[in-house]
Order: C-alpha cells, then sequence, then structure tokens
C-alpha cells in the first residue's frame, strides 16, 4: 500500500496526537515515532484509534517534556518506560526504546536505548513493528512488515519459540491478531504456539481471559479457534471446550442481526452444565456479571424458546433473563433448531421486566403470618405469571385474603 494513504490518516493531524508530538519533538527532533496498531491498522484500510508511540527520550524526559508543554502526563508504566500522556481527554501511550534484559515468559526485565532495531526486534508480530514518523513517513526495520500488514499475515519476528518463550501470552495473541486480521495461519507460528503451548500455565487467568475475549469479539473467529484447538492451545485454557458451533453461531447472529458477544461465544465453546459453569467462572476468574451470565444460560430450568411463541418467552425471559434466553436461543438456532430467532431477539430487546402488583405488607394486611406469607406470595405469582402478567392488583388481593 503506498505512502499516500498513510499521509490521509487522520490521527496525523488529530489535536492530541499534535500536542503530544509537538512536546516530544521539542525535546528530541525526529525521536519519536508511532508504532504498532494505529500503523497497522492504516495500512489495512482500518480506523484505530488508540495511539502508541515510541520515543528515544528516556521517561523522565518524556514527563519534563510533556510537562513543558502543558501536556498531563501519567506514568501508567513507569517500570517499563511507559507514560501516557492525556491532552482534551484522549490518551496517547508513549514508550521508550526498550531491549530484554531478562525475560521468563511472563514478564521482562527491560533497559532502555535508543536504537530503533533493537526495539523493533523484541516486538511479538512483523505487522506490530511498523513505526510512522509525526508526517507520516513509514520505518520498515524488519523486511516485510509492511506487506504482513497489508495482507494481514501474522508472523513472529526472528524465532517463534523464542518470541514466546520471552512471553507465553504471545500464544494467545497470535490467535487474536489471526481472528482480526489473519488471511491464514502461519504454519511456523502454528507449530511454535503447539510446542510451547504448557507455557500458559504460568500465565494468570485476568490475562487469559481478556486475551480470550479479544478474540471471541472479532466478526468470525472460527479459524482462529480451529487453529488454536488443533494445537493443543484451546484444551490449555478451556479443558473440554470445542469450537465446532461457532461457524453456524456466528451465521445465526448475523442473521438476527446481533452484534458479536464474546460471552455467547464462550458459552457456545463449552458444555452446558451448571458445576462446569461455575468451575469455568473460578478458573477465569470472571466477573460477577460474566459469572452470572454463564450460570444463566447453564441453568437446567432455562427452557427451549425459539419457537414456543411470545407468551412462552415472557415468562421465560421474567424467571431468567432476558440474555440468558437469548444466548440459549442463537445456541439452539446454530445447533439446527426451528424458529424465528430475530423475532426473538426483537422481542427481548423491547421487553420490560414487569413488576408482582403485591408484596409482604398486603399478605400483613389480608391476615397472613409466618410461613404463610412467602407461600401465598409465591402461589400467586405463578398465577400471575400464567396469566401472562394480566392479573391487576385488585384481583390478587382478593386471592391473597383466600389463603388467611
Amino acid at each position: 500500500m503506498s505512502l499516500p494513504d498513510i499521509l490521509e490518516a487522520p490521527w496525523l493531524t488529530a489535536p492530541a496526537n499534535l500536542a503530544v508530538f509537538g512536546a516530544l519533538e521539542a525535546a528530541r527532533p525526529g525521536g519519536s515515532r508511532y508504532v504498532g496498531g494505529c500503523v497497522r491498522n492504516t495500512l489495512r484500510g482500518l480506523p484505530s484509534d488508540d495511539f502508541d508511540v515510541a520515543t528515544q527520550l528516556t521517561p523522565a524526559s518524556v514527563i519534563a517534556a510533556l510537562k513543558a508543554a502543558g501536556v498531563r502526563a501519567v506514568p501508567t508504566g513507569i517500570e517499563h518506560g511507559t507514560v501516557t500522556a492525556v491532552h482534551a481527554g484522549q490518551p496517547v501511550e508513549i514508550t521508550t526504546l526498550r531491549r530484554d534484559v531478562e525475560t521468563d515468559g511472563r514478564r521482562a526485565v527491560v533497559a532502555f536505548t535508543e536504537d530503533w532495531r533493537e526495539d523493533a526486534g523484541r516486538r511479538d508480530f512483523r505487522l506490530n513493528a511498523i513505526y510512522a514518523s509525526p508526517d507520516g513517513t513509514l520505518h520498515e526495520i524488519i523486511p516485510g512488515s509492511i506487506d504482513d500488514a497489508v495482507a494481514g499475515r501474522v508472523i513472529f519476528i526472528g524465532d517463534a519459540d523464542q518470541r514466546l518463550r520471552e512471553d507465553y501470552l504471545r500464544i494467545l495473541r497470535f490467535y487474536r491478531f489471526n481472528a482480526w486480521y489473519g488471511a491464514g495461519i502461519d504454519a511456523g507460528g502454528q507449530a511454535a504456539c503447539a510446542r510451547q503451548r504448557e507455557g500458559l500455565r504460568r500465565i494468570a487467568a485476568e490475562r487469559i481471559w481478556k486475551e480470550l475475549k479479544r478474540t471471541l469479539a472479532a466478526p468470525d473467529p472460527s479459524h482462529a479457534m480451529d487453529a488454536m484447538e488443533e494445537a493443543g492451545v484451546l484444551s490449555e485454557v478451556l479443558p473440554g471446550a470445542s469450537p465446532a458451533l461457532l461457524p453456524a453461531l456466528v451465521a445465526a447472529e448475523t442473521g438476527a442481526r446481533l452484534a458479536p458477544d464474546p460471552m455467547r461465544r464462550l458459552v457456545a465453546l463449552v458444555p452446558r452444565r451448571l458445576r462446569e459453569a461455575g468451575a469455568l467462572s473460578a478458573r477465569l476468574k470472571l466477573s460477577n456479571e460474566e459469572s452470572g451470565r454463564l450460570a444463566g444460560w447453564a441453568d437446567p430450568a432455562l427452557p427451549h424458546v425459539l419457537g414456543a411463541g411470545e407468551a412462552a418467552a415472557a415468562e421465560a425471559f421474567y424467571r431468567h433473563g432476558a440474555a440468558a434466553v437469548v444466548d440459549r436461543a442463537v445456541i439452539e438456532a446454530a445447533s439446527g433448531a426451528a424458529g424465528n430467532l430475530a423475532g426473538l431477539v426483537g422481542h427481548a430487546a423491547a421487553w420490560q421486566r414487569p413488576k408482582f402488583p403485591v408484596g409482604g405488607a398486603d399478605a400483613l394486611s389480608a391476615g397472613l403470618e409466618g410461613p404463610g406469607i412467602g407461600a401465598a406470595l409465591s402461589a400467586l405469582e405463578e398465577d400471575w405469571i400464567a396469566s401472562g402478567f394480566s392479573l391487576d392488583r385488585r384481583t390478587l388481593i382478593a386471592r391473597l385474603k383466600a389463603f388467611s
């Protein structure tokens, strides 16, 4: 792809970026360049709102330069050379050029350098090692980097096994970048990931889930997840998981105009058993919201609703939540079940949970006491649900008095 495509990138003239580069260039002309995602995405014709800058300035010099220009400086990763500049609410991550001194597969001890080649050589994939000066001039330090970015080839820099032993999380990054950009799985990278997969046991669960979630958020992660399974990587991070349903699930989501949903894709990968859902939540250290979503889908009481009609769907929404019902319906559609999935999704989007019109105070007023209150209210709620939530408060209170 030609240089003018980069010259037309809107981020080159974004006010925050101009302010940051103005500060850095004043301190060391020609010593700072864009790197990574914004350059890669522009070469692929994709937008970017995430800006990383590599600089020959030390972190202390970066902070001083930003402060002198009135740009806020936040030392977000100062031990690794990273300072985040914030201007007009826009963050720009600035990292001093580095070389690895020591690595253990999880984290690296780094030394700062002024050598662009050293900095490029420690990065993961060739398509992530392209630099751009603030005027848009491209710098291809690793041969083939620009061609890789344009073609969507995800190829490790140098020896793939060595790159992985430096940071085993790069195994999952390999599949994540393939899910989003990959034109085809690189055989050398795939083989290295298979050889090094046990290294993932040394990576924190939170970091694994973050990468998996970003992979599953891709428009269609099927080919990347298939490759993960073939390399034995999927069984390392999600024992018992299978990506077999993913292609049909993506098609069902597309047909129902549902956005890619990492949690729905996760539940499609694993067995629908409540105990295993709980174990998976603990294994990945899911948030409370994510754990609830997984448990709701795995609840054995969650009924089949695809094709069952609006009344059955409304009851299921009330008892289990719309998200769990839609998750199950999409997965059932992907499994070949018949029904109007788009209609169910629309119903779920418009549905608002009704409030049961009577409560404990009404039971006390009706003369009920003790355990009889809960039993009476539960029975009445079942009648109310069975009526399609149509029984009004007066009718329910009249029935409540019959329990006294």
